[in-house]
């Protein structure tokens, strides 16, 4: 097995089986004769959706305990649960449990769900199950937690309860909790990180933390006014830093404490060099300023000002043209996915860099983006422009075979749904697993050449 391919892991020595259990269209007797292979198997097991009950069946029958671990909760049907919790092996009848169960004792983050199936019992029953392991798991899981349980959470003896009950921002705490929060070491860094502190707080945690006591307090968005005054002059690069990101710091303060972050990482302090590049806090505040102080930020030297500015939506055309040829491709991508994007931004951008790979919606996928261009794409040099041809679901068989003769582009051409039964043949023969692999994993492949890829394994 290796990472990447159509789902995200491939089987290296028979792709085709491992993508022809991905693949959504495969008749159920196709699946069952997969079951019979463990590369088929494996790519059953990271098929989206529900699977059959046969082949849930032929699963049980061929496979190796471990590999059913997949089988539960909404991939299999309700028959099905109850066929496996009533299985006559133990290592099949366990093997979600026990893996649920492993994933606690390692401090590995679990679905309440799936805690509460396991383990037999609701949330709030389990805050007083003996393991603290669990406790732990229970109090990370539960984000919709009531105050009730969230006291219990907080007055566990356990510290590493604690702990996982302040690790997220999102559903936060109660203002009345944050000060014995804050006094306990188990959750004191967590809470720094997002809680609304006051003034008083804020400095005594920069005075009396570590290091990564006080990083944590860097990072909390909602610093007041009067501790950021009061921070500008900290040693500490980190807490420089986040004045300097902190809409409470007037922009000669800004600017100036990020020359001296620049200064210091241009000669060579890696400490500097990190926080600038990774410790980015987004200004997202800035979004709720009034229209004049925001489009004081179109000058702004840092980029991520501008970023952030490309997310409004009521910004007068002479912005818009600035943001549309900032010199960061960041900010023009975030600019042109406003409502009323001119036609011509769009095309210009995609021709020229493509798509971002792992957002969605895409710029082709905008409502005024000129879809009838795409296929003029397919010639253009630019392989950027090349690969976005392929979200033309369309684009004809010839152009398909022009972008196939390029060995990086294979891969997304074998996703395409006009692809023809002779160039899924050469896709399937091709020499990259990944190629095979989400060739096999297409929706559209013939079922003749779903039969053809089993006889030739004798399935």
């Amino acid at each position: 097995m290796v990472g990447g391919g159509y789902g995200g892991v491939m089987h290296l020595r028979h792709p085709q089986l491992s993508g022809l259990g991905r693949n959504l269209s495969a008749p159920e007797d196709v699946l069952v004769r997969l079951a019979r292979h463990p590369a088929g198997r494996h790519g059953m097991s990271m098929r989206q959706g529900q699977l059959p009950d046969i082949a849930v069946e032929a699963l049980l029958a061929h496979s190796d305990p471990g590999d059913t671990v997949h089988l539960h909760g909404r991939r299999i049907s309700a028959v099905m649960q109850r066929r496996i919790a009533a299985h006559p092996d133990p290592a099949i009848r366990d093997a979600f449990p026990a893996f649920v169960r492993t994933m606690v004792e390692r401090r590995v983050r679990v679905n309440i769900e799936d805690l509460e199936q396991v383990y037999g019992q609701p949330r709030a029953d389990l805050l007083a199950h003996p393991d603290p392991r669990l406790r732990a798991a229970v109090a990370e899981a539960w984000r919709d937690r009531p105050l009730e349980a969230l006291t219990r959470m907080l007055a566990d003896t356990e510290p590493a309860v604690r702990e996982a009950a302040t690790r997220h921002r999102q559903p936060g705490l109660p203002a009345e909790v944050i000060a014995a929060c804050l006094a306990d070491p188990a959750t004191c860094a967590n809470v720094a990180r997002y809680a609304e502190l006051t003034s008083e707080q804020v400095l005594q945690l920069i005075r009396d933390g570590d290091d990564d006591l006080v990083e944590a307090v860097a990072g909390n968005p909602q610093l007041p006014a009067a501790a950021i005054e009061a921070m500008a002059d900290v040693p500490h690069l980190v807490v420089r830093l986040a004045v300097a990101w902190s809409r409470h710091v007037d922009a000669d303060t800004r600017d100036r404490l990020f020359s001296q972050a620049e200064a210091a990482a241009a000669a060579g302090d890696s400490d500097a060099r990190i926080a600038l590049a990774w410790n980015v806090t987004e200004p997202w505040w800035l979004l709720d300023e009034p229209l004049e102080r925001r489009l004081s930020f179109l000058d702004a030297p840092r980029a991520e000002f501008r970023r952030v500015l490309a997310d409004c939506r009521d910004l007068p055309e002479h912005a818009w043209q600035r943001l549309d040829n900032d010199p960061d491709l960041r900010v023009r991508r975030a600019a042109a996915r406003r409502p009323d994007t001119p036609a011509e931004v769009l095309e210009r951008l995609v021709r020229g860099h493509g798509e971002a790979r792992r957002i969605r919606p895409t710029h082709v996928e905008h409502p005024n983006f000129p879809r009838e261009q795409l296929r003029t794409f397919v010639e253009d040099p630019n392989p950027a422009a090349r690969r976005a041809a392929l979200q033309d679901p369309t684009l004809p068989v010839d152009a398909l075979e022009r972008l196939a003769a390029e060995p990086g582009m294979r891969q997304a051409v074998a996703a395409h749904p006009m692809l023809d039964e002779a160039l899924f043949s050469r896709l399937l023969a091709d020499t990259d697993p990944a190629v095979v692999e989400t060739a096999a994993a297409n929706s559209i492949l013939p079922p003749d050449l779903m039969y053809r890829i089993l006889a030739e394994l004798d399935l």
